[in-house]
């Protein structure tokens, strides 16, 4: 397992992607990323990106991205876990809302299962916004590894705002 980035992403709107090269500002509209879709919280339906939801609206929260060679075993502290398909057109990134700081992530063009994992995001979204000196509530994992194209699936649902998202946005087209 290799850690492509530890550390925390500002994000607007309940919002941070995993963008690849010729996809940069996620001008896809929301619906589109997540159309067909069986979960909420990863949009990957449109090519080159990947549309994360988190709980918290406005403020700093912590993701982690690893890259594994092959499926890690599910950790079931997580409250919410999806999975999607992905396929970079390029050089990939983690990138805040309208662009604000992108973060490179050294991964093959190839096909990838993206394991989307999250935690406290019902205490975040009470929370709505952080400032710098304020504590955290939700916390994020993504785990990418080599994998056929295959549907999206909910692997754990716990939460109100999950819930809420699964129900919002995904297979609605």
């Amino acid at each position: 397992m290799t850690i492509l980035f530890d550390g925390d992403v500002n994000v607007h709107y309940g919002q941070v992607y995993l963008e690849s090269a010729g996809h940069e500002g996620f001008s896809d509209p929301m619906e589109a990323c997540f159309a067909g879709q069986a979960n909420g919280l990863a949009g990957a339906a449109t090519p080159g990106g990947v549309f994360l939801i988190t709980g918290l609206h406005t403020g700093h929260v912590p993701i982690t991205v690893e890259l594994h060679d092959r499926a890690p075993a599910l950790d079931e502290e997580w409250e919410e876990i999806v999975e999607v398909s992905f396929r970079p057109l390029g050089q990939m990134s983690l990138t805040e809302w309208a662009g604000q700081a992108s973060y490179e992530l050294d991964v093959e063009q190839v096909d990838l299962r993206v394991r989307y994992c999250a935690l406290g995001m019902d205490e975040a979204g009470d929370q709505d916004t952080r400032l710098d000196d304020e504590p955290g509530y939700d916390r994020y994992l993504l785990q990418l590894w080599p994998a056929p194209q295959a549907p999206d699936t909910v692997v754990k649902q716990t939460s109100e705002q999950a819930a809420y998202w699964h129900t919002a946005y995904a297979a609605k087209a």
